[in-house]
């Protein structure tokens, strides 16, 4: 497969900002903005396959591949919390709703930024399943907040070590630092200024973060994505 390069042009739109300007929680802006402002290069492919999935809509393999899945992910998150500000729960305060309206627009710049990149390598838009998820309320709604942020940095923890380009490296470490302070937001609102925000169920004693296979974190998000995903040719 032909190595894929961000046009200068693509580059240039996600450096002035896709969106408008988030006016709240200066880090989730400046972490955001740090991710926009990388550069994306996508290496050639592999043949080791991953047998997660038999069938559905095919991620690709080798960093394309990684590069599909994390797509698919920040396509989950960017659909979640789009749907958390159209319908806000019962109660929301006007803190929640700009943070949570923060984290729904960097997901949205994440998701375009990786569509954008992966050029006619993007899989297609997936279709979501929030059936589970009741949006009026508080608890559900962060509940699902706190496992689809969790989730995702674990994601990319785990997805690190599969990459083959060095340039991705770069990136995967910018965009995981966004990640984990959107989880730490969503904690804080859970249990306000407690030690949850870095709790030992998702740090361990080491101080390192979890990290988790592709297998395993599709297998947690599968719930969430009505669209079946083929997860068969990515890196082992």
């Amino acid at each position: 497969m032909s190595k894929i390069i961000v046009p200068d042009e693509h580059r240039s739109q996600l450096e002035k900002g896709i969106y408008q300007p988030i006016n709240r929680a200066a880090f989730l802006k400046y972490a955001g903005a740090a991710f926009a402002t990388s550069a994306l290069v996508l290496a050639g492919c592999k043949k080791d396959a991953d047998p997660v999935v038999n069938a559905g809509v095919d991620l690709g393999s080798g960093d394309t591949g990684i590069l599909n899945y994390a797509y698919a992910l920040e396509q989950l998150e960017a659909a979640f919390y789009a749907q958390v500000m159209t319908t806000p729960f019962s109660g929301m305060t006007a803190d929640e709703n700009a943070i949570l309206s923060d984290l729904r627009d960097h997901e949205a710049i994440h998701r375009d930024f990786f569509k954008k990149a992966l050029g006619n390598n993007a899989i297609q838009d997936l279709e979501v399943n929030f059936t589970s998820i009741d949006f009026s309320s508080r608890a559900s709604v962060l509940g699902a907040a706190k496992t689809l942020e969790d989730t995702g940095v674990a994601a990319y923890n785990g997805a690190g070590r599969l990459l083959q380009d060095v340039n991705l490296l770069l990136l995967a470490g910018k965009i995981v630092s966004v990640e984990a302070r959107h989880a730490a937001a969503i904690r804080d609102l859970l249990n306000p200024l407690s030690a949850d925000f870095a709790g030992d169920d998702i740090v361990n004693g080491q101080g390192l973060d979890a990290a988790k296979s592709p297998a395993e974190i599709l297998m947690a998000a599968g719930g969430f994505i009505k669209t079946k995903i083929n997860a068969n040719n990515l890196p082992k």
